[in-house]
């Protein structure tokens, strides 16, 4: 074939595109968020403290990756992923760096480990025991993320409403709680509310889009 160089450099360079919009932590951290819901660029910026006008940048790179569209109502424009490819390709990102990166194991053992924490081979015995309501699997993110999606037998009580509605839970079984994924904080702060009151709390670290993944 003639040219076949130039023709190679131009497949490789459109793959390259994908790579190329993963490589922001920003934009890493925004489809993260998408992987729950939809959300709006005002809602993005809140989640992600940046400011629109940058959260806007970031979206608009995903966008002419393909990886998001939009849609408006009324005022409001709303971003998801085009895809569940999207989400399952964020997740398998992650834990190939989970797997081999040093600094990135050592970071998740200061911000989320706990000795007791579920691991994904105890999946199968999660969902055995919450099926017979032996412990009580606690979803912690915002009501509009738990309705979009959530894992199963999750009851919903985001990290904002949770110390008021302790009286909610039982305190003869454990509590396992998550949020939106390894990278996320809310279930280690729900964690340690809960056992400060009294409760057998244990953090679960995969969020939807794991489980998702893990289930295609």
């Amino acid at each position: 074939m003639k040219n076949a160089r130039n023709v190679k450099d131009m497949l490789y360079e459109q793959v390259a595109r994908i790579g190329q919009v993963f490589s922001s932590p920003k934009r890493l951290e925004l489809i993260e968020l998408l992987c729950q819901n939809e959300k709006t660029v005002e809602t993005l910026a809140r989640e992600t403290t940046l400011s629109v006008k940058l959260v806007s940048a970031h979206l608009r790179e995903l966008r002419m990756a393909h990886l998001v569209e939009t849609e408006r109502r009324g005022k409001n424009i709303y971003y998801r992923l085009a895809d569940k490819s999207v989400a399952d390709l964020w997740v398998r990102i992650h834990t190939l760096a989970e797997e081999r990166l040093i600094e990135l194991q050592l970071a998740l053992q200061k911000i989320a480990a706990q000795p007791d924490d579920l691991v994904p081979s105890d999946r199968e015995s999660l969902m055995k025991a919450a099926r017979k309501g032996e412990i009580v699997v606690l979803d912690v993110r915002p009501a509009e993320e738990y309705l979009a999606a959530h894992l199963p037998f999750a009851r919903s009580i985001p990290l904002e409403e949770l110390r008021q509605r302790l009286s909610e839970l039982p305190k003869d079984r454990a509590i396992v709680a998550y949020c939106r994924g390894p990278y996320c904080l809310m279930a280690v702060d729900a964690v340690e509310l809960l056992k400060r009151d009294g409760y057998t709390a244990i953090h679960l670290r995969e969020g939807v889009a794991e489980w998702a993944s893990e289930n295609r």
